[in-house]
């Protein structure tokens, strides 16, 4: 068996395949399918200072190779999340990420300093949630905001720090580096692409939020390219999520440079699709003759333009013309 161990801002992780915040709960309803102890980590639902109901229904919206979602950051709030769910998410062998948001500033950095006091391994703060009227994306598509929260929250928390970054933006990179020297530990990446969907025998949107967050393996390609960007624009490392629904497309995103992977839609359509996605990365590298899944982190090798218009690439720090 190929090693499929990783680390991601100094947490051990026994391979890199995540159940992403908001398809996964806190892992109750799953644990009755499969060892939580399989997966290399859980991001838990998106938690709050307090209780959110979500938006009202309908809030699922299907569409070819994918799903709108409007929950909007459904959750019982960090004191039950505190008291009622990490106690059991901790005797599960598997590294816990808590996610949270807030609708201001001061409402992360609590919740991060009550988090401090927990065993919790790592906190995910999200500042890309396209479902919420306050807060959410707010935070995360200019770079100010972005730097601003991030530091608040660095300066309430001694936990590794990842930020949840939006593709709603005009230059992801930019907001990578923002947050990376505001202090995050790392970032993830992609958050849902804002959409809609309309029926047209009634006219009306099918969300009644109106618009939702478009995930599933439609913006695959988008996420690839996005993870793949910010991993040569910041040193902080990356965890790649956004439409990966096998082994393969697991190893594309890691190839692009992400460190870990989360999985977030095709978890509703195969609710083992984490531990498949697993066995399916191990044969993939025992085929490839790959012993280690490090070796294939960030080893793309794009294509280049002289300026002549020759084509050429780049390998081992050798420059081969075609």
């Amino acid at each position: 068996m190929a090693n499929l161990s990783v680390n991601v801002a100094g947490v051990d992780f026994k391979n890199p395949v995540i159940p992403a915040s908001g398809v996964f709960g806190y892992g109750r309803e799953y644990e009755k399918l499969f060892p939580l102890s399989k997966l290399g980590g859980i991001a838990t639902k998106g938690t709050t200072i307090t209780e959110r109901m979500g938006n009202p229904s309908p809030r699922i919206a299907e569409c070819p190779s994918g799903m709108i979602n409007s929950v909007g950051l459904q959750n019982p709030g960090i004191d039950a999340f505190i008291n009622r769910e990490l106690p059991n998410l901790l005797t599960k062998d598997t590294v816990i990420i808590s996610n949270i948001a807030g609708s201001t500033i001061d409402e992360c950095v609590s919740i991060a300093e009550m988090l401090d006091d927990t065993d919790v391994h790592m906190i995910e703060l999200n500042i890309s949630c396209p479902n919420v009227k306050k807060g959410g994306a707010a935070f995360g598509v200019h770079c100010e905001s972005a730097e601003a929260i991030t530091k608040a929250v660095r300066k309430a928390t001694k936990k590794p720090l990842i930020i949840k970054l939006s593709p709603n933006v005009t230059d992801i990179t930019e907001i990578a580096r923002a947050v990376e020297s505001a202090g995050a530990d790392g970032v993830s990446l992609i958050n849902t692409l804002l959409g809609m969907r309309i029926d047209i025998n009634t006219g009306r949107p099918i969300l009644k939020n109106n618009v939702g967050g478009m995930s599933g393996p439609a913006v695959f390609p988008i996420a690839v390219r996005m993870v793949w960007q910010v991993a040569n624009a910041v040193s902080i490392p990356v965890i790649g999520m956004g439409g990966i629904d096998s082994g393969k497309a697991a190893i594309e995103m890691m190839m692009a440079g992400a460190r870990a992977v989360q999985v977030g839609a095709a978890i509703f359509t195969d609710p083992y699709a984490p531990v498949r996605i697993i066995d399916e990365m191990n044969d993939w590298l025992e085929e490839k003759g790959i012993s280690d899944i490090n070796d294939i982190i960030g080893s793309v090798n794009p294509w280049y333009y002289d300026n002549n218009g020759c084509r050429f690439w780049r390998f081992q720090n050798r420059t081969c013309r075609l």
